[in-house]
């Protein structure tokens, strides 16, 4: 019976890793195939259109209310900026003193940020393209995940969480799509669609249930909603765990 049992969580687990691993190799696919010249104009200067200029501000305030979440003064701090995509959170949190390790699942947005990276600023920061949750990325005082767990399901988050958590002395600031009437139209008409076919969908979440996948995967710090940013057509939801 020990020996069947083992089996079975043995699989589990390939199962449980295979949909992480699957859901990142598609959004690794997305960002490299279609979406990095999109996300470079979107986080830059450059005009857009209407509804991505309402993006735009929204994800500049979501990257205010994270970083608001941490002390202006981070020196001697190491950070983690999992999912940094063109790396604006990055370059605030270096502005801080930190030491900042900033992964990326797309080794082209990795370039775009380590191009914008002022070179005052080089010292402080070390740019990974690969898998945010890399135990050889180290110890960290903070990590901030802007909008990179979005489109994973609820024990997957609380997986990563728990990866993150034994790692993490301090905060772990992140971000999801909230269980509103909206998201969830969308996202349903998103299921529609054959899945070789599509991008990535975000996944909305909803903080109870969230906070007890995460207590199912072994996440001993409590989660707190923080905070709902809204415009136009950027809608998404802070949370953090704090020791």
């Amino acid at each position: 019976m020990a020996r069947h049992t083992q089996g079975l969580s043995s699989r589990a687990a390939r199962g449980e890793a295979k949909g992480y691993d699957q859901t990142r190799a598609r959004v690794e696919d997305y960002f490299d195939r279609s979406a990095t010249k999109t996300w470079e104009r979107l986080t830059s200067d450059a005009p857009v259109s209407r509804i991505r200029e309402t993006v735009r501000k929204g994800r500049d305030r979501m990257r205010a209310l994270m970083l608001s979440r941490l002390p202006t003064d981070l020196r001697g701090a190491r950070i983690l900026d999992a999912g940094c995509g063109p790396g604006m959170a990055t370059i605030e949190l270096a502005k801080r003193g930190a030491t900042v390790v900033a992964a990326d699942i797309s080794p082209q947005l990795i370039d775009i940020a380590e191009l914008r990276l002022p070179p005052e600023l080089k010292r402080q920061v070390t740019y990974r393209a690969g898998d945010m949750l890399d135990h050889s990325l180290g110890q960290f005082d903070a990590v901030i995940a802007m909008d990179s767990l979005i489109y994973y399901t609820a024990d997957d988050i609380g997986r990563s969480l728990a990866n993150l958590e034994k790692r993490v002395s301090g905060p772990i600031v992140f971000t999801v799509a909230p269980r509103t009437p909206a998201l969830m139209a969308m996202w349903y008409a998103g299921k529609a669609f054959p899945r070789s076919d599509r991008s990535p969908v975000m996944i909305p979440h909803a903080h109870p249930a969230l906070a007890r996948a995460a207590r199912d995967q072994g996440v001993r710090r409590l989660l707190r909603p923080v905070d709902r940013i809204t415009s136009g057509f950027y809608i998404s939801e802070a949370m953090e765990l704090r020791p």
